[in-house]
């Protein structure tokens, strides 16, 4: 993984078309390692999630080149690379264990655009449902309401078994309609996303067993994930 960081950490500070054609080889070096990686996360989760059987390399991680069109930042390339496993791969929509590799440059958080949230200039490790379709959403709140108690046990264990925290970064500031004010559970209701993140340091990234390890503290967040499913599940049937 050290060519995968180091090439990011060069591309940081070189974010041009220029640069990048120049080192179109590194970034292909850099890519196949990122490549091998995802393709033994993917294989490693799956051997105890059986909804992420399946998948490819290609379902599950990112091109590198930004779409600019919408934004103010005007840089042609993404200074992170993600794998994404979740049933269905990457455009499903669904919830799902999301890989984050994003090197800080000169000791600065490098700007980007994750596609989980929450993480952007660190190395994350991310399991749950970020930016899910109101549907869902509003399913995910039910499941806090009704389950609140096996929601929070299920935090409780990934924290205490790998270090996973509730990501509280993207909540709304008032009850949403439909649940009573300060219920116990209000703090939880007014999430718009509910994820699970464990921020990790170059050690982590550069270590030889890096899918196993990941793969080992993504478990400690099933029981998590299992419930967001469930969630998932019901609101789509609901609209079928």
């Amino acid at each position: 993984m050290k060519r995968v960081l180091d090439f990011l950490t060069d591309l940081g500070s070189n974010n041009n078309r220029e640069w990048f054609t120049a080192n179109k080889n590194r970034y292909k070096e850099a890519e196949t390692v990122f490549n091998a990686f995802a393709g033994q996360l993917i294989g490693a989760i799956g051997e105890w999630d059986e909804a992420v059987r399946g998948l490819t390399v290609r379902d599950c991680t990112y091109r590198i080149y930004r779409d600019t069109r919408f934004s103010h930042d005007k840089t042609p390339y993404k200074t992170h690379m993600g794998v994404y496993v979740c049933p269905g791969g990457k455009k499903s929509g669904n919830g799902g264990y999301y890989f984050h590799v994003e090197p800080a440059i000169g000791g600065e958080a490098v700007s980007g655009e994750g596609e989980s949230g929450g993480m952007i200039g660190s190395h994350a490790l991310d399991a749950g449902i970020y930016m899910p379709e109101l549907s869902v959403l509003k399913s995910v709140r039910d499941e806090i309401f009704d389950n609140g108690e096996e929601v929070l046990a299920a935090i409780s264990r990934a924290r205490q078994a790998a270090g996973f925290e509730l990501d509280r970064s993207n909540s709304l500031k008032r009850t949403p309609k439909g649940w009573p004010i300060d219920s116990e559970w209000d703090e939880y209701l007014k999430l718009k996303d509910l994820h699970l993140s464990k921020m990790v340091d170059d050690a982590y990234v550069l270590a030889p067993d890096l899918a196993r390890r990941a793969a080992k503290d993504f478990r400690s967040t099933h029981d998590f994930m299992t419930l967001m499913y469930r969630a998932a599940r019901f609101a789509r049937e609901e609209q079928a």
